[in-house]
């Protein structure tokens, strides 16, 4: 298995929240629960609401319209198969998967300064990837914070998740976004 294919399976296993090989609307739904959560946010609160909404935008802009007629989402096949598609086309990558990156930016920055602190970026991923500890996600902070000053830009932000989804380089920073990922076979 390639490099990205072992991302995508990393990364499809935690947006399959309900582990039914789908991915769907309920997913997005518990995402944004999730995240909200893990960001402080109290159930049912205006905040975990706008955090809900903004994956149910996800799940409308970026995933819907590749569903195909009568199916109830996306399988695991489907999403590898759209998913790697863009590692051969930067510029529609960019626009696909930097749409995503922007919206996780929005849910990440919590105190809206443009830039994604340490503890910022330990709960978004937390609520995110739920498995991934503060040793990894402080690791993963570390090598995405490309200048060293202690935050995620917009730009590191958004390239990290567009080297994640799309980018089959070992030496992408992005490889680390979602944690470490398991070995081959695990």
């Amino acid at each position: 298995m390639d490099l990205l294919a072992r991302k995508l399976e990393h990364g499809f296993s935690h947006l399959d929240r309900d582990g039914d090989g789908v991915l769907t609307e309920h997913d997005h739904v518990l995402m944004g629960e999730s995240v909200a959560a893990s960001l402080g946010h109290a159930k049912g609160s205006p905040q975990e609401q706008r955090i809900i909404d903004a994956y149910l935008r996800i799940w409308r802009d970026l995933h819907l319209p590749f569903v195909p007629a009568g199916a109830p989402g996306i399988t695991r096949e489907q999403f590898f198969t759209s998913t790697k598609t863009l590692s051969g086309n930067p510029e529609l990558a960019r626009t696909t998967v930097g749409a995503l990156a922007e919206a996780f930016l929005e849910i990440a920055d919590s105190d809206g300064d443009g830039a994604v602190s340490a503890e910022e970026y330990h709960r978004f991923l937390r609520g995110h990837f739920p498995r991934l500890s503060r040793e990894a996600t402080d690791h993963g902070f570390r090598i995405l914070d490309a200048d060293g000053d202690g935050v995620l830009s917009r730009d590191e932000f958004v390239t990290a998740i567009i080297d994640f989804w799309t980018s089959n380089d070992p030496s992408a920073r992005g490889n680390i976004w979602a944690g470490p990922l398991p070995e081959p076979g695990q």
